[in-house]
């Protein structure tokens, strides 16, 4: 029998949690049920039951694999499925953990990042890795109407929480709405909140789509996940007061960190 260690809050400490479930759980499916997925749902159940709490390290594929009886290929595919869905966190060097509690961002809403996350009681951050005037290329201009080539702002930021990365941040906005963009301070302060108060415009409704991306290498590397976890793109271009195109934004969140969420109308005759 082994036992998986719980974070318990720092590198050199780990408490005990108890995996026997981990290696009879295979035996209650039915036998048509592929294996990886018989010990995809038990971890699963475990994980929205609170047994493996955020935080648990599992074993290692060598303990695990010998524990339950089944070859580390196996094994594997089963970790891939809940990694996929956000569920579990592998660690560079480091082992594979169980995923932080989701947070919810409203898919119907226009939200500002830094008043949502603080409204929940997070700490909001911000790195500016790009700002620059570039020429606007052809799918931006027909995005903010504005000619091909024409100057605007492109700004990449690393949004934090807690100081932990959490999304990446690309946006465009047209450099004649908002000359001087570049001496305001966006590691500190909200698009939005600048856009109103230096230069009166006010982001009044957005038009967004989603779709779940894998993560570049790039993207990886700064959000300090694996290459190919799953993100969530946010498209999103913002409308001012007088219906006029003033951001195209894409944002790319962790898909371990949020989960996107709507209300719907009733169902339609």
């Amino acid at each position: 029998m082994f036992a998986s260690r719980a974070w318990d809050g720092g590198r050199a400490g780990f408490s005990s949690v108890d995996a026997s479930l981990l290696d009879r759980s295979v035996s209650r499916f039915a036998p048509a049920a592929p294996l990886y997925a018989q010990i995809a749902e038990s971890l699963l159940e475990q994980i929205e039951s609170g047994e493996l709490p955020p935080g648990a390290r599992l074993p290692s594929e060598r303990e695990w694999s010998e524990a339950l009886g089944v070859n580390r290929m196996t094994l594997r595919r089963a970790l891939r499925l809940l990694g996929a869905q956000g569920l579990l966190v592998r660690r560079r060097g480091d082992g594979t953990y169980v995923a932080k509690p989701k947070i919810e961002r409203q898919a119907a809403h226009l939200v500002p990042f830094t008043k949502g996350m603080e409204r929940r009681g997070y700490l909001p951050g911000a790195r500016v890795i790009t700002l620059e005037k570039r020429p606007a290329e052809t799918a931006v201009a027909h995005e903010l109407r504005i000619p091909v080539s024409a100057p605007v702002f492109f700004v990449r930021r690393l949004r934090l929480i807690n100081r932990e990365p959490v999304m990446l941040e690309r946006f465009t906005a047209p450099a004649h709405r908002f000359p001087g963009l570049e001496r305001h301070d966006l590691s500190n302060r909200s698009l939005y909140d600048v856009m109103e108060k230096e230069y009166g415009v006010i982001v009044v409704r957005a038009r967004q789509s989603l779709e779940p991306v894998a993560a570049a290498e790039y993207e990886a590397e700064v959000l300090e996940v694996e290459p190919g976890v799953p993100l969530m793109l946010e498209r999103r271009l913002g409308f001012d007061q007088d219906d006029e195109p003033v951001e195209y934004g894409e944002d790319l969140y962790r898909g371990d960190r949020f989960r996107f969420v709507t209300e719907n109308a009733l169902l339609e005759s």
